[in-house]
């Protein structure tokens, strides 16, 4: 089983959260769910200044077995999406807690992060999965 960072905090869908020094949120895929989907060969973005919404759909990971939707863990306006990723999506693949993560959001209420999975309740729920 992978590593799963201390400082992230994690939906049920598998999309984790990590607050920022300046209050942003960035946001990204699990390891697990990319292990799960395979090599990934697109990442469709939201627009920076997109409003998101909590649990709502933010963009799309395709591999070679799925596409997924990304969901958004607070609600907010997008800052930041990582543009590289549309080169190369593999990206996540290889580093999905870093250089791999998807977008950042200014959220409108950082109470929203308290609902979130810690990362021990998370690992939890990626064992219950894998049985």
């Amino acid at each position: 089983m992978s590593e799963i960072p201390g400082d992230l905090k994690f939906l049920k869908s598998h999309e984790w959260a990590r607050v920022e020094d300046n209050g942003q949120v960035t946001v990204g895929i699990s390891d697990h769910a990319q292990g799960l989907l395979g090599d990934l060969v697109y990442v469709e973005l939201p627009e920076v200044g997109d409003t998101v919404t909590t649990g709502g759909a933010v963009a799309v990971v395709e591999s070679v077995k799925a596409a997924s939707d990304v969901y958004s863990p607070v609600s907010g306006k997008v800052v930041a999406v990582n543009a590289a990723l549309a080169d190369k999506p593999e990206t996540i693949n290889e580093d999905a807690y870093g250089e791999g993560w998807i977008l950042v959001v200014q959220p409108d209420d950082m109470e929203q992060m308290n609902e979130l999975l810690s990362p021990d309740d998370y690992a939890e729920l990626i064992e219950g999965e894998d049985h």
